[in-house]
């Protein structure tokens, strides 16, 4: 039985921010929702956030049926924060106590930390660090049996030499918490009530203190301004860049790729610089991505081709399209295979069917394109009237001449013709050639006006 409890209450100041430091984001997603995932992917059958300063947000963004929260009204401290708890804690259970503002510990080294627990153990986990001026140290016995943490404020010059540190992260038995919460006290520097405290208590109780260290020291740091967020920000990318190379795709720069979401990646994709990835993302076997592009809940299919500068969002392309360069394609864009998507073409709501060919700086825009078609360059769906929108229908094999209106509603049959420059108001059956613009007329001796002086 396992409690998890989060502490989210702090104030973030260094931030210098309105938004509640927990908010901030990692790779797109809060502080806090990374730490409430790991809490998941380890089991944790309850959930519980120590929320306070900005308590209303926090608690709007993370509702969810396994969570619940509790409020910490003054920031006196982190035994003060899982005092607060308390009430909520099974007496059975063991309670992993993590914060809200260390968002990338390892759920691998979470589960090592709980498997230390017993009722005669207590799992602390624990790092090294060439600085470790501000964190608290950990203090062990002539036999290495660690036996209390000294906050950096309070130590002694030689206990300020100690380099492994304490997280704050640690796993208990409910039940011991409860016997050493109530008997803390403020008499320190800080005048505040630490839960480190208790690792003293445990010994003199017979507890065994078990550590546990993490594989890097980024697992374990937390985010109190700006940089630090930045320097974390930078080393999840270079983890989900290995991630994807391990997996088979090629990086032309690993470090310039952002993921803010998850992406999932096929068979010798090939990915270039400063592209970002958010929400969920899926790429086919050899998709090819060119620089700059951003793609956002995407669904690309195998051997597509993603020229450089593209915005693809809520969309789903088929196997061997070609978009782009400079392309935009809207949430309701389902491209079948082989479509082309030229540049500077803007696609919203957009079905369009096997092999058909959007050309350069075109708009289509609720609209249904059959196979085949050829949609000439400059072309645009008018598909809105001020208050409603209409739908654009354009049959197998139609085409549409460069610079066409096509004013919605309106179908276009299959095998019909738009002559280029055409304003097309109403139905083109099928195979007709439909031509609607004005007779062409040539003035002669007409003078061209010259700016007044």
């Amino acid at each position: 039985m396992l409690d998890i409890l989060v502490l989210a209450a702090g104030k973030g100041t260094r931030m210098r921010s309105d938004l509640p430091k927990v908010l901030h984001p990692i790779g797109g997603k809060a502080l806090v929702q990374h730490v409430v995932d790991t809490a998941r992917k380890v089991g944790g059958e309850q959930i519980l956030i120590i929320v306070g300063h900005g308590a209303e947000k926090v608690e709007e963004r993370m509702a969810a049926p396994d969570v619940k929260f509790a409020l910490q009204a003054e920031q006196l401290g982190t035994g003060h924060a899982v005092q607060q708890a308390l009430p909520h804690l099974r007496s059975d259970a063991t309670v992993l106590i993590l914060y809200g503002d260390v968002p990338l510990t390892r759920a691998e080294t979470l589960q090592k930390l709980i498997a230390q627990v017993s009722e005669t153990q207590m799992g602390l986990l624990t790092v090294n660090m060439q600085d470790p001026t501000g964190y608290g140290r950990i203090v062990r016995d002539t036999a290495g049996a660690v036996i209390a943490i000294v906050e950096h404020k309070d130590a002694s010059e030689a206990q300020r030499k100690i380099a492994e540190i304490n997280t704050g992260i640690m796993a208990v038995k409910a039940k011991h918490l409860q016997k050493w919460l109530p008997q803390l006290n403020n008499n320190n520097a800080q005048g505040e009530y630490y839960l480190t405290d208790i690792i003293a208590m445990a010994k003199a109780d017979g507890i065994t203190i078990q550590v546990e260290q993490p594989n890097a020291v980024e697992e374990v740091e937390g985010i109190n301004n700006r940089q630090q967020q930045a320097a974390l920000e930078r080393f999840y990318q270079k983890q989900k860049a290995n991630e994807l190379m391990v997996a088979g795709v090629t990086l032309l720069d690993p470090a310039r790729i952002d993921i803010r979401g998850n992406l999932q990646a096929g068979r010798d994709v090939v990915i270039d610089v400063n592209c970002v990835f958010e929400g969920d993302v899926v790429l086919g076997d050899g998709v090819t991505i060119e620089p700059n592009c951003v793609i956002i809940n995407a669904t690309i299919g195998k051997n597509t081709h993603i020229k450089a500068y593209s915005h693809i969002e809520d969309s789903v392309l088929a196997d061997d399209c070609d978009i782009g360069p400079y392309a935009r394609l809207r949430p309701g864009t389902n491209l079948a295979d082989g479509v082309k998507i030229g540049n500077f073409v803007e696609t919203k709501k957009a079905n369009i069917a096997r092999g058909s060919k959007v050309n350069h700086l075109s708009y289509i825009g609720d609209a249904t394109i059959g196979s085949g078609v050829n949609v000439g360059a400059g072309t645009i769906t008018c598909n809105y009237d001020g208050v409603n929108k209409f739908k654009t229908e354009i049959g197998d094999n139609a085409f549409i001449g460069s610079n066409s209106a096509l004013v919605a509603p309106v179908k276009i049959g299959a095998g019909a013709t738009v002559g280029a420059g055409s304003i097309i108001t109403k139905d083109v059956e099928a195979t007709e050639l439909a031509i609607a613009r004005s007779k062409q007329r040539n003035i002669q001796g007409w003078e061209r006006p010259i700016k007044k002086k």
